[in-house]
């Protein structure tokens, strides 16, 4: 079965959130993909790891609010997209994140699906609780991409 090309925009819940960052792109995108090294500066994430390279087909297990997930990257274009996802605790979530060189920054754009059983039972709150989760995600990119730059 071929991978998704983007999130699902007719799923029941999509998040989609931006912020700009003031470090370089190297930077941001060594950081957001360096998967095991998540838990340091994303408090919201206790365990990361991957089984190879970030490339299409390898799969990444992480945990967060105390679950265990195990996402595919499904595309990659270095510096510039990267796509995963995956079924999860019932929740089938589709992730794309996208970077894009904005002055002396970047500005990075994320977008979320989710459909699934838990998804129709609880719309409401797991729609608040995704929206929550990247908001913190990127806040949290930020602070670690920013910080310790030298200042002009």
């Amino acid at each position: 079965m071929p991978y998704p090309t983007t999130i699902d925009q007719n799923a029941p819940i999509v998040a989609k959130h931006t912020i700009r960052i003031a470090a370089p792109l190297d930077r941001v995108w060594q950081l957001h993909t360096a998967i095991g090294s998540w838990p340091a500066w994303l408090s919201a994430i206790t365990e990361a790891r991957i089984d190879g390279p970030v490339a299409p087909g390898t799969t990444f297990h992480w945990v967060t609010a105390g679950l265990s997930i195990d996402s595919t990257v499904y595309e990659v274009d270095a510096q510039q997209r990267i796509l995963w996802g995956g079924p999860a605790h019932g929740i089938t979530g589709v992730h794309e994140w996208t970077f894009a060189e904005d002055g002396e920054g970047v500005l990075v754009h994320t977008q979320e699906s989710w459909a699934g059983e838990p998804v129709d039972a609880d719309r409401d709150n797991l729609a608040a609780a995704l929206d929550d989760s990247l908001v913190i995600w990127l806040d949290a990119l930020k602070k670690a991409a920013e910080q310790d730059l030298p200042t002009e």
